[in-house]
């Protein structure tokens, strides 16, 4: 199919949510079918121009998951890691849950936190399902927010090599290692939700688990 007439079939779409009128596409005192046409593309260009980006990010073609390789040579050759406020919130989960793990320990708690945010159950952001239970004491889903220590990022290698990591996984790195888990936890301590929830993986020293259904 022509891409101008895949953008136009979502045309529609961007209209309503822009609140634009109908009556300025929909009816025209022509019978100019390119002159029609030219209507409808203006109008769903000025439509366009009042839809946030995030919104327009999420309406693009989807492309091939992003390829990864679990070493540190990997992670090492990609550029430096920045982003807004969802990087930086997964980068710092990532610092402070995981940076002493493996490079494939680190991908797998990222996992965790992305399924939570796809999940119905939790917040549908990064910052949301990490900051989750932080309102209430012993209620926070992800230790370190509610462990009474300053989150302060003393480590600089670590948090690169982290922060890409981050990275890659909100540009689409593929989700394969943990089974679609929602929970981790260190092989130290053995929760009472881990006796029931299903156990799909162990890497490093967690072991994950999917809630279920």
């Amino acid at each position: 199919m022509n891409v101008r007439l895949k953008w136009l079939g979502s045309a529609a779409l961007v209209l309503a949510l822009a609140g634009t009128a109908t009556a300025e596409t929909s009816v025209s005192r022509s019978n100019n079918p390119t002159q029609q046409l030219g209507s409808l593309i203006g109008a769903e260009q000025r439509a366009l121009n009042n839809i946030p980006e995030d919104m327009l990010i999420a309406m693009r073609p989807k492309e091939a998951p992003l390829r990864v390789k679990y070493d540190g040579a990997w992670v090492s050759g990609q550029p430096k890691a920045t982003g807004g406020e969802q990087f930086a919130c997964l980068a710092q989960a990532l610092y402070f849950e995981a940076r002493g793990e493996t490079i494939k320990g680190q991908f797998a708690v990222a996992e965790v936190i992305l399924n939570r945010v796809d999940s119905q159950r939790y917040p549908n952001s990064v910052c949301g399902v990490v900051q989750q239970g932080a309102e209430r004491r012993n209620g926070c889903q992800f230790s370190y927010i509610c462990d009474g220590r300053p989150d302060t990022i003393k480590e600089k290698r670590a948090y690169a090599r982290v922060a890409k990591i981050a990275r890659a996984m909100i540009d689409g790195a593929p989700r394969a290692l943990t089974g679609g888990a929602t929970h981790f936890h260190t092989t130290n301590i053995f929760p009472r939700w881990a006796r029931v929830f299903p156990k799909t993986a162990k890497i490093g020293s967690h072991l994950f688990y999917r809630q279920p259904s």
